[in-house]
């Protein structure tokens, strides 16, 4: 590892204005993602401000009903509040299919924005790696690909955004707020994370010296009707191969969809909203054939790799299972899966 300094910052505006000053200094917050990094040679920051002790580990109420998190709030804390456990339990359950417990008691809200889209060859410095090692290439292209991207992705970059959480806010409309070297920011999660491209390395819209001090989900009284479904190849601490995130706003018939919010995972660089499953949806009842539709309409520009053509079915099949999930029980309910 190489050698760095270390300091802890004394409140947010000393933590940007350090870090702002130093092209290779960088945030610590829990560590969870970074120090892993450190070890394996993949970053080299040489220096390192502690923002784990700045008082934004607070859930706070929002005039007209959202909720405020500091994003130094735990992984494992969030998931167990009781107003998101019932305005947005969508979160709560993808907080909840993240890691391990032991990680989500350290893990913070700010830190599983920020942790690095990456596969087993970003983890292995001796493949090459374009977001590692920009220009050097992408192992995965010629490699194993089960769990990489079918959407969005680029001739420099397949791998897929780890993050359950983020699935989840994508599907909430939350702003991330940021306090950088020229103020605050306030940033939609479903801008802040970027497609490869050709600069596969960035992850985010971040600015160097740009600090997450929280982030903001919207009053949305209907997303109380929301679920979140992760499929994996084991029960648990493992990533997505899909998941589905889904916030339903139905007529008084229990039938129709009024409104739709849907965020995918496991299937790009970044967490992905449907936008067109969700038009798909709307005005139309919540059968299984209109779900399947939808994501039609969502996979239509899909470019599976040699092993990962399965997504594809995948995503049908757990997006049908989803809104089933969500559909009361009622004349016309949501038939069963295929």
């Amino acid at each position: 590892m190489k050698p760095f300094r270390y300091e802890r910052a004394t409140d947010a505006a000393h933590a940007v204005a350090t870090v702002a000053a130093h092209p290779g200094a960088a945030f610590l917050g829990a560590g969870t993602n970074l120090v892993d990094h450190l070890k394996l040679g993949i970053t080299s920051p040489d220096l390192l401000v502690d923002v784990s002790r700045l008082p934004l580990d607070e859930v706070t109420e929002l005039d007209g009903g959202g909720l405020r998190v500091g994003a130094n709030v735990r992984n494992a804390d969030l998931a167990a509040h009781p107003a998101v456990r019932a305005r947005y339990p969508v979160l709560s359950q993808a907080l909840l299919s993240g890691a391990s417990g032991q990680l989500r008691n350290l893990a913070t809200t700010g830190g599983n924005l920020l942790q690095r889209t990456r596969c087993a060859y970003f983890q292995d410095p001796s493949t090459p790696c374009n977001k590692r090692d920009p220009g050097s290439g992408c192992a995965a292209l010629e490699g194993w690909t089960r769990y990489h991207a079918i959407l969005g992705a680029s001739s420099h970059c397949v791998a897929v955004h780890p993050s359950d959480m983020a699935v989840a806010m994508a599907a909430l409309e939350a702003v991330v707020v940021t306090l950088g070297p020229d103020g605050e920011r306030r940033i939609p999660v479903t801008d802040f994370h970027r497609l490869p491209g050709d600069a596969p390395h960035r992850d985010t819209v971040l600015r160097h010296g740009e600090l997450i001090t929280a982030v903001e989900l919207p009053a949305l009284p209907w997303a109380a009707r929301s679920r979140y479904r992760k499929v994996r190849d084991r029960a648990s601490y493992a990533f997505a191969l899909v998941s589905v995130a889904v916030a339903l706003d139905l007529e008084d018939d229990v039938r129709t969809v009024r409104e739709a919010r849907i965020a995918l995972g496991g299937i790009a660089h970044k967490p992905w909203r449907a936008e067109r499953a969700e038009q798909a949806l709307r005005g139309l009842p919540a059968t299984e054939e209109n779900c399947r539709t939808a994501a039609d309409a969502e996979t239509a520009d899909a470019h599976p790799l040699r092993d990962n053509a399965f997504k594809i079915p995948l995503v049908h099949n757990t997006l049908a299972a989803v809104v089933r999930d969500l559909v009361p029980e009622a004349p016309g309910r949501l038939e069963g899966t295929r």
